[in-house]
């Protein structure tokens, strides 16, 4: 297992695949690695269920970190292509974080909700010792729908195309330009531009329209180990190999500079908001189509082969070994305090 982030498939089959409690036939589709939400039958309608962590960010101001903590929570379910209808929340707040910034934390996911049309149905919350930001608790989100609609993560097959919204690091530059802005050096246009992109993590919406738009076969986001882990984890779950063409990948303003600047593989890093998705070759345009008219960077960057792994720019590669941000943003940590304590 991994020091930090997601496990990895070899610890996944190894200590939980074959310890999932209870066998239910209403269960249509259970835990495996590299797929964003399990299936429970509930009659004539399916309920995709996925939990995540909550991830609170003070620095991106209370109201504005809800909204961002929960995009993550619901866009696990989103690729479903159903749209998220019901929340369970829970929070283990830290003691330092009085009734004020928790009422704005509260705020922003309110406010997602009620624009997303979802509904929060239970929760828990309640201050603990030792809590401590950014991880603050977990949220459980739900969608109620037609089975016959739900997009799998493992559902790509040999001959679809491969499309990529919005391209690598999206997230990672957002944030660690917003958290470390001194820290960083670029000049402050560029900054400013790099910081931009923490408003481009939401991929819920994104989701939801593709899928609307026909023949999506397969959706997943990328988020820790970034668009290559996205790529190798619906390759490995789907069965089969996926060719990319990098210079097809979209690149938002600032990703590059960022990267550099950190010497950060953008590749690596988790880059929340992007989606990559498995499209059969005669709807590519329909989908282009629909997410361009949300105004969402968009591209064909390759197709899907029989085989296995992922092959890109005609090299094979390998699953990342964690997520290339989670270094980058622990020597920023570690850089800040040092000049805390010289002060």
């Amino acid at each position: 297992m991994p020091d930090t982030g997601k496990i990895d498939r070899p610890f996944f089959e190894e200590y939980l695949a074959t310890r999932l409690g209870a066998t239910r036939e209403d269960v249509r589709k259970g835990p495996k690695h590299g797929v964003d939400f399990g299936v429970v039958e509930v009659g004539e309608h399916a309920l995709v269920v996925a939990t995540d962590p909550i991830s609170i960010l003070p620095e991106l101001g209370y109201e504005r970190a809800g909204r961002f903590a929960l995009q993550f929570v619901l866009a696990d379910v989103a690729v479903s292509g159903l749209v998220p209808t019901h929340l369970a929340v829970s929070f283990d707040l830290p003691p330092e974080m009085d009734d004020d910034e928790f009422a704005a934390v509260w705020r922003g996911i309110d406010g997602e909700c009620r624009d997303l049309g979802v509904s929060v149905v239970t929760g828990h919350t309640a201050r603990y010792e030792d809590c401590s930001f950014p991880w603050i608790g977990h949220g459980t989100a739900f969608a109620v729908g037609n089975p016959d609609d739900i997009v799998y993560p493992d559902g790509a097959r040999p001959g679809d195309a491969l499309l990529v919204t919005k391209g690598p690091a999206v997230e990672a530059t957002g944030l660690l330009a917003t958290l470390f802005p001194d820290q960083i050096s670029l000049s402050e246009e560029l900054r400013s531009t790099a910081q931009e992109r923490v408003d481009e993590t939401d991929s819920v919406r994104d989701a939801t329209t593709a899928a609307a738009a026909g023949g999506v076969r397969a959706m997943h986001d990328a988020t820790e180990g970034g668009l290559l882990g996205a790529l190798h984890e619906m390759a490995a779950s789907a069965g089969v190999k996926l060719v990319v063409d990098s210079a097809e990948v979209p690149v938002r303003p600032g990703v590059r500079e960022t990267c550099d600047a950190l010497e950060m593989d953008p590749w690596r890093a988790t880059t929340g908001g992007t989606l990559v998705i498995a499209v059969d070759p005669d709807c590519i345009d329909g989908v282009v189509d629909a997410l361009e008219a949300r105004e969402t960077p968009v591209a064909v960057v390759g197709h899907v082969e029989e085989g296995g792994g992922v092959i890109l720019d005609e090299k094979r590669t390998e699953p990342p070994a964690g997520d290339a941000s989670w270094p980058v943003y622990e020597r920023l940590l570690a850089e800040r305090s040092d000049e805390t304590k010289t002060e």
